[in-house]
């Protein structure tokens, strides 16, 4: 629905904070209710229009994905993604802290992981913290970035709201729609 939108489908993939690609990913696909996809196409055009393209890391997940990521942090001896995705925290806090949970937003669908590329250059914009990164520096107002990563966020933040979706404050790059169509339903069929 998005021509211009890249895909980095994260969890299909070893390049993520568990180190193992996720259950529930059969294909490196970005699936969203139709109202969370019409609201992206806003933001993403609205983003073309400033010389942006839109890189999406996750989308729907299905809850079997999100049941390997809990299976994974019970296991506090599996650590070998820490130094990249949460070189400051213990394992053990994870949950606590809100960055997994049982239960997730993108299970119904409506709720996005992205990034901005120049469309120029082809490169990603620097946020301050990579995609996923479990830590202060990657909450929406730190004080842990430089100005200029700061703006970045706030194109992407701009354009997502404008859009009609809602920051998560701990994530720089997750957005969920506002009124989503599915608010109690955890879907869990896979992405292929």
């Amino acid at each position: 629905m998005i021509s211009t939108a890249q895909l980095e489908i994260r969890y299909f993939s070893n390049d993520n904070f568990t180190g193992t690609m996720i259950d529930g990913y059969e294909a490196p696909k970005a699936i969203l209710t139709k109202e969370a996809a019409y609201a992206l196409k806003i933001a993403a055009d609205k983003l073309y229009e400033q010389g942006y393209y839109i890189k999406i890391f996750d989308a729907y997940r299905p809850q079997r994905a999100v049941n390997h990521f809990v299976r994974w942090a019970q296991d506090l001896y599996d650590t070998k993604m820490k130094e990249k995705y949460y070189p400051e925290l213990d394992k053990s806090v994870l949950f606590k802290l809100g960055y997994i949970a049982e239960k997730s937003g993108h299970s119904r669908g409506s709720t996005v992981d992205l990034t901005l590329v120049h469309i120029s250059t082809g490169e990603e914009l620097d946020m301050g913290s990579g995609f996923d990164f479990f830590g202060e520096i990657s909450n929406h107002g730190t004080p842990l970035i430089t100005p200029e990563q700061e703006r970045n966020r706030n194109i992407l933040r701009d354009a997502m709201v404008d859009a009609g979706f809602e920051a998560y404050t701990k994530e720089w790059w997750h957005y969920k729609l506002k009124g989503e169509p599915y608010p109690d339903t955890y879907f869990d069929f896979p992405v292929n």
